[in-house]
């Protein structure tokens, strides 16, 4: 007997494609597996898409007009903290020596430490780390913070200060 006309074993690896059907072969490729896994991601995105679309809502009706305060009960190089948008996030309130108003988020974008005003250099501090905003901006002049404190947008209406928005990256 030659090479090629060995007897067959149990152990025999080219025995191996016996077991496979040309028809399952054709219907259970990659192609197949890429259209199902396709199918799939799209049935799902279509499925959550209800929730994204109502997340997208709440989030806006949540940034909602919000009354800060009496403008004639902040005098200039006076300040006041309030939460906004939401109860667990607090802001500063900052009536400014040249009388500005301007607002922030009041946690440091560091250590998430409290900001405060300091009316003598008018500048915001962060006394964790010595983290120091300039206060038209909000951008850091001094210490470890890299970005900008998120700006708080205002309207007066009536002597009272209302925030109506929130800018994450701002000039």
């Amino acid at each position: 007997m030659s090479k090629r006309q060995k007897p067959e074993t149990e152990h025999d690896m080219s025995n191996l494609i016996d077991n496979l059907k040309r028809v399952d072969d054709v219907k259970y490729n990659r192609r197949a597996f890429i259209k199902s896994m396709t199918g799939a991601t799209v049935a799902l995105g279509l499925a959550t898409l209800p929730f994204q679309i109502a997340g997208a809502k709440k989030k806006a009706d949540q940034e909602a007009r919000v009354k800060i305060a009496e403008l004639s009960s902040l005098p200039k190089g006076a300040s006041t903290t309030f939460s906004y948008p939401t109860e667990g996030d607090t802001a500063i309130l900052v009536h400014t020596v040249e009388g500005e108003l301007v607002a922030y988020n009041n946690k440091c974008t560091h250590l998430q430490c409290p900001v405060f005003y300091e009316k003598e250099r008018d500048i915001l501090v962060c006394p964790c780390h010595r983290g120091f905003f300039d206060i038209k901006t909000g951008h850091p002049v001094e210490g470890p913070p890299q970005r900008e404190l998120p700006l708080i947008e205002l309207e007066v209406q009536d002597g009272k200060v209302y925030a109506v928005g929130r800018k994450y990256r701002h000039e």
